[in-house]
């Protein structure tokens, strides 16, 4: 199931940042006093009664031309930089979060907001608007202020929800009828195929790899960075296999994040690896791992995705013998968290050596499949039990009973213990490097969880 996007939308310091930190519980965005601090547009994950969604602070209209000088309300840059935001929103919104100051009241650019976002929902069969707007009256801390909140009627969105987005005061209120407007759940759709998602910082190759693996030109190539904007579903047959290939748009750090329909272009190549079976990173060769590049991997490790690393341009690198073992080795340290992934060092310009990707991507997910017996487990937890002992912990000794697997995709391990409070990170890497020699899940994610149980 795909999870809602949620839009916070509206003009600077009227505690976008803050009501956004409220809803993902935790400090991500940069909250200032001063107008325009937001100047890219953060995402992160909330839950509420059941129902994960997508956050979206959408940073406020830049009050300033060029960073200097004030624009006056109605230029025509300053209602541009509306029109981009509040459009962009509401073509990636399932529900828009229109914030507005109940300490300023009602001003003209929340008015000229509310026009836009108005005029820009699109007209259901049931007579409803898509996609539905909440009117947020954020700083309402004093009565006065959240008495006062009425005058907001006047921008014609329905019921004003005064908040505190400082306080946290009626939030609760707030996501109540967020989630009860949400899209109903559906069913997922069988789809057996085998999803790939290319993922990676902006011009590395993805959309010229796609085009080698399927054989045509169904991607803009371009130098540009950024030429992709959307998600994109491609399915052909491998060898008999349905596989859907999903090219994303180039995620680049956050304050590089251009304005308008890039900065959701981030969002749908993070759900994209949300959707996928194997994630196929891209690196640039020329310049190696950027902090950008290890961004994305640990999203593909948080997700428990399975990964294989593709080293794109290697016909731009200079060579010798020892060129591939030197960047090997730098890559593996740069990602040391993801040490079982495969690395491919290819040219989707040349097509050196891209005909090895799917079938390597297509390996790794067999594996992400793969189930180990029971017997086999408690033989390699019990073999490494004896080679190397846990700690003992404020003088207890860790005792792992038995273990089995109790799913794959990614494979997942309960290994039952007498106390799980003595299990030590550690010694849970332990066991899965020697899982890992016993059979390797190549490119695949393991999940070791322990449970307590009497002797």
């Amino acid at each position: 199931m795909t999870r809602p996007i949620v839009a916070l939308v509206g003009r600077p310091n009227v505690g976008k940042s803050t009501l956004f930190n409220r809803l993902v519980g935790e400090r991500m965005a940069i909250v200032d006093d001063t107008p325009g601090t937001t100047r890219d547009r953060l995402f992160g994950e909330a839950e509420w009664n059941g129902r994960a969604f997508h956050v979206i602070d959408t940073g406020g209209i830049d009050p300033t031309h060029g960073g200097k000088t004030p624009l006056s309300i109605g230029s025509a840059d300053f209602i541009a930089e509306i029109k981009a935001q509040a459009h962009t929103a509401i073509s990636e919104a399932d529900v828009v979060l229109f914030i507005a100051d109940g300490q300023a009241g009602v001003t003209a650019p929340d008015i000229e907001v509310a026009n836009i976002l108005r005029r820009s929902q699109k007209k259901m069969k049931d007579g409803s608007f898509f996609p539905p707007i909440i009117l947020v009256v954020n700083k309402c801390e004093a009565r006065e202020t959240r008495e006062a909140a009425s005058q907001f009627y006047e921008l014609a969105l329905g019921d004003p929800h005064p908040v505190s987005a400082v306080h946290g005061s009626d939030t609760g209120d707030l996501l109540d009828a967020l989630v009860a407007i949400f899209p109903a759940e559906k069913a997922i759709e069988e789809d057996e195929s085998v999803k790939i998602a290319i993922v990676g910082k902006p011009n590395a190759g993805k959309s010229s790899l796609l085009n080698r693996l399927v054989g045509e030109e169904r991607a803009i190539v371009s130098p540009i960075p950024g030429t992709t904007r959307d998600a994109t579903d491609t399915r052909i047959k491998v060898n008999g296999l349905d596989v859907t290939l999903i090219d994303t748009a180039g995620i680049r750090r956050r304050g590089r994040i251009e304005p308008g329909v890039e900065q959701f272009s981030v969002l749908r190549s993070f759900k994209a690896i949300e959707r996928a079976d194997v994630a196929l990173l891209m690196i640039d060769a020329t310049t190696g791992i950027t902090a950008q590049d290890a961004h994305i991997a640990g999203f593909i490790l948080e997700q428990w995705k399975s990964c294989v690393v593709v080293v794109n341009k290697w016909d731009a690198v200079e060579k010798d013998s020892y060129t591939m073992d030197e960047h090997t080795r730098k890559i593996r340290s740069d990602l040391n968290f993801m040490d079982y992934v495969p690395l491919l060092f290819i040219s989707a310009k040349t097509g050196q050596r891209v005909d090895t990707v799917l079938p390597m991507a297509l390996r790794v997910q067999e594996e992400r499949l793969a189930r180990l017996t029971t017997s086999k487990i408690n033989e390699v937890i019990h073999k490494a039990q004896d080679a190397h002992a846990h700690p003992s912990r404020s003088g207890q000794q860790l005792k792992m009973f038995y273990g089995t697997q109790v799913r794959s995709d990614p494979p997942t391990f309960m290994i039952y213990v007498n106390n799980p409070k003595l299990m030590h990170f550690t010694y849970l890497r332990y066991l899965e490097n020697q899982i890992r020699k016993e059979y390797g899940f190549l490119g695949t994610p393991i999940r070791i969880v322990t449970k307590g149980r009497r002797e």
